[in-house]
C-alpha cells in the first residue's frame, strides 16, 4: 500500500457528530475512521469501490451517514438522535450483551465496518456477492484492527432461506441495495422475532410508506419508525427507516434469487 502520508485527513468535527446524533466517536475511533478511509483510497485504485474521495464528503456520506442509522435503534447501545421527538423506537428491549447484525449488500464496507468500529459488543457480517471486493475488505478488517467483523460471499435471498442464518440476526442495514420493498424481504428473515432493520433511504415519502406497509405485514414486520434528517454539511435530504420483526415470515420468502428485484412484493 502508499505511504499514509500521501493520502488527505479527514476532518474529525465532534461538535458536528455531537449536535447531530448526539454521539461522538472516541479517540481510537476517529484514528480507525482514518485508517479505513486511507485503505480504501488505496483499493479504490485497483477496485471502484467509492466515487466518493474527498475528506470532507466521504466523512458526511460514508461515516456519518452510517452512523445516522445505528444511533436510531436504542438496543444497540449508542446514542438516539432526538428520538422523542422524532418518535422512534418505542419501547424497545433492553440493550443485549451481544448483538449479531448483517450489512446486506455491504459494497465498500458501508455502513457495516463503521458498526463494527463502534459497537464493540457486535458481530457484524458483511455480505456481498462480488468476491473481490470482499477479499479487498478481508484485508482491510486486519489493517485498521476489526476483529468483529467477517464477510459472506453470497446473495441475500439464498442467506435467508439457510438455517444458519435464517432468523439468526439482531439487526439488519441496507444502504443503497434496492428499493424499500425488496430491502424488506431480504432482511426480515434474517431477523430474530422483535429486532430491527435499517433502510437508509435519501427523499421518503407518504406513498411509499403507505405502499410499504402492506408488503412488511406480508413479511411479518412493522414500520416502526422513519427519521427525517438533513445531511449536516451538505443538506441533503435522508431518512432512515426502522422495520420491526412483529411475527414469523413465512417459509417461502425470500423468493429464489433475482425474483425479488424483478417482482417487487406490492
Amino acid at each position: 500500500m502508499s505511504h499514509a502520508a500521501s493520502f488527505p485527513t479527514l476532518p474529525t468535527l465532534p461538535e458536528l457528530w455531537q449536535t447531530t446524533l448526539g454521539w461522538q466517536p472516541t479517540p481510537a475511533q476517529q484514528e480507525q475512521f482514518q485508517q479505513l478511509y486511507t485503505h480504501i483510497l488505496d483499493g479504490n485504485q485497483r477496485l471502484n469501490l467509492t466515487r466518493i474521495t474527498d475528506p470532507e464528503e466521504f466523512w458526511e456520506k460514508h461515516l456519518w451517514d452510517s452512523m445516522s442509522g445505528l444511533v436510531g435503534v436504542r438496543e444497540w447501545g449508542l446514542g438516539v438522535r432526538d428520538c422523542e421527538r422524532r418518535g422512534t423506537l418505542e419501547n424497545p428491549p433492553a440493550v443485549p450483551s451481544s448483538l449479531r447484525l448483517i450489512d446486506i449488500g455491504t459494497g465498500a464496507g458501508f455502513p457495516g465496518i463503521p458498526a463494527a468500529l463502534t459497537l464493540p459488543q457486535a458481530q457484524v457480517t458483511l455480505l456481498d456477492s462480488t468476491r473481490k471486493k470482499l477479499a479487498f475488505l478481508e484485508t482491510v478488517l486486519g489493517q485498521v484492527g476489526v476483529q468483529n467483523a467477517q464477510t459472506l460471499c453470497d446473495r441475500a435471498e439464498s442467506v435467508g432461506q439457510a438455517p444458519q442464518h435464517r432468523e439468526q440476526y439482531d439487526g439488519a442495514l441496507l444502504r443503497a441495495v434496492a428499493p424499500a420493498a425488496v430491502c424488506a424481504e431480504y432482511a426480515l428473515p434474517l431477523l430474530k422475532l422483535g429486532r430491527v432493520a435499517v433502510l437508509y433511504r435519501g427523499q421518503w415519502s407518504e406513498a411509499e410508506t403507505a405502499a410499504l406497509r402492506p408488503v412488511l405485514k406480508l413479511l411479518g414486520g412493522n414500520l416502526e419508525a422513519i427519521a427525517p434528517f438533513t445531511t449536516p454539511i451538505s443538506r441533503a435530504a435522508r431518512h432512515c427507516l426502522y422495520l420491526r420483526k412483529t411475527a414469523p415470515t413465512p417459509a417461502e420468502f425470500p423468493r429464489p434469487v433475482g425474483v425479488p428485484s424483478q417482482k417487487p412484493l406490492e
